[in-house]
């Protein structure tokens, strides 16, 4: 099987530009397996920065700094020093190969690089990363295949198949009125207790009641936030290219800064309950809107809600979950924003709205799916 003998949907990367910001070093602080074709070069030369990553699915990585900072290659210039030998996946970020019954290409928005308009023509370098990529990708769509038509052959035995096409169609209709509290509110309710929710049930400018909201948006958010392990703490890149991390411990969150040599700075607190979500202005929304319609588009994001409807014994309707998973997103990244707003100033128009965009996306790609990332 080649590139040729299975579909690969570049629909996201099309007429978008990457570049690498000097300085920034944020895919740095992911720590990226190393292949089998790559470790002899590592075993020869750096054997003492060659580990077996946590967690029940070891794999050979790169050591990090303290074992929580960012890649010990990284120099205080934040360049690598490595760069001629750096691993596939150190090459292929902000790139993400996605792979259920075929291939996308989605692009992670936590890369400032990808914000600037400057660059390298993503398409042309992302075409380069699947066609390196190519053996791995074909043994991954096999799997992944046989994983996607067994979870179809389970939704509609359950009844809660619905065509997916045509939802996400109707959310790119309505992209400007997810951005909207009250029609979030709706959406909420009603995948809650009906049986299979249409989105005309939803109007723009709906009553709601901005506590229940923002309690809904502080649980989302402080889920995400809540971890004792460093490896996993969300990181937010902010405009001043330093690192910042978050941590939560009994409604008290803590920010923290990445240092270079990877130790952890306290920098502040603040109360989860002072931090409230608010109204977007129309820039705010705009910019929010423009981000739902690449969540939309994304087979990640499907694959995510399918990865849930499975978890839930297939419980719930498609079209319960996947708009009840986009109005989710959207309390997530409001309840980031706010937070943002908190320690930054970056306030809830299109400067607040594209930071929060920024600190959330790589958790976003990192959510659990029926697919893979290879």
């Amino acid at each position: 099987m080649s590139v040729a003998d299975y579909e690969v949907d570049y629909s996201e990367v099309a007429g978008k530009k990457a570049e690498c910001i000097d300085g920034c070093g944020m895919c740095c602080l992911c720590q990226p397996e190393v292949l089998p074709q790559e470790r002899q070069f590592f075993r020869k030369n750096h054997p003492e920065c060659l580990v077996r990553s946590r967690g029940p699915d070891q794999y050979f990585a790169l050591a990090l700094k303290k074992g929580r900072g960012s890649c010990v290659f990284l120099n205080e210039c934040r360049r690598c020093q490595i760069y001629d030998h750096r691993t596939t996946y150190c090459k292929q970020f902000p790139y993400h190969l996605y792979v259920s019954d075929h291939v996308k290409v989605e692009l992670d928005m936590s890369c400032r690089g990808l914000w600037t308009g400057k660059g390298v023509d993503a398409l042309s370098e992302a075409k380069q990363m699947v066609a390196a990529a190519d053996d791995r990708l074909k043994q991954a769509v096999k799997e992944a295949s046989a994983v996607y038509r067994e979870f179809y052959e389970n939704a509609r035995a359950a009844g809660v198949m619905a065509d997916s096409s045509m939802l996400r169609m109707t959310v790119s209709e309505h992209l400007s009125d997810f951005t909207d509290l009250g029609f979030i509110s709706k959406i909420l309710s009603m995948a809650e207790v009906e049986a299979q929710v249409s989105i005309s049930g939803a109007k723009r400018g709906e009553k709601y009641d901005l506590k229940d909201l923002n309690d809904a948006a502080r649980e989302t958010a402080l889920e995400s936030l809540s971890t004792d392990d460093p490896l996993s703490m969300p990181v937010y890149s902010a405009e001043d290219l330093s690192w910042n991390v978050f941590t939560v411990d009994k409604n008290k969150v803590e920010w923290m800064t990445v240092g270079d040599d990877g130790e952890f700075h306290h920098k502040g607190f603040a109360d989860a309950d002072e931090i409230e979500i608010k109204p977007l202005n129309d820039e705010g929304s705009k910019v929010l809107a423009e981000y739902l319609g690449i969540l939309n588009g994304r087979d990640s994001f499907l694959g995510s809600v399918y990865y849930l409807i499975d978890a839930n014994g297939y419980e719930d309707d498609l079209s319960n979950a996947y708009y009840g998973s986009l109005a989710t997103a959207v309390l997530d990244i409001m309840w980031r924003a706010a937070l943002l707003d908190r320690f930054f100033g970056t306030g809830f128009g299109a400067r607040g709205i594209k930071e929060a965009i920024i600190f959330y996306d790589m958790d976003r790609l990192d959510a659990p799916a029926i697919g893979a990332f290879v």
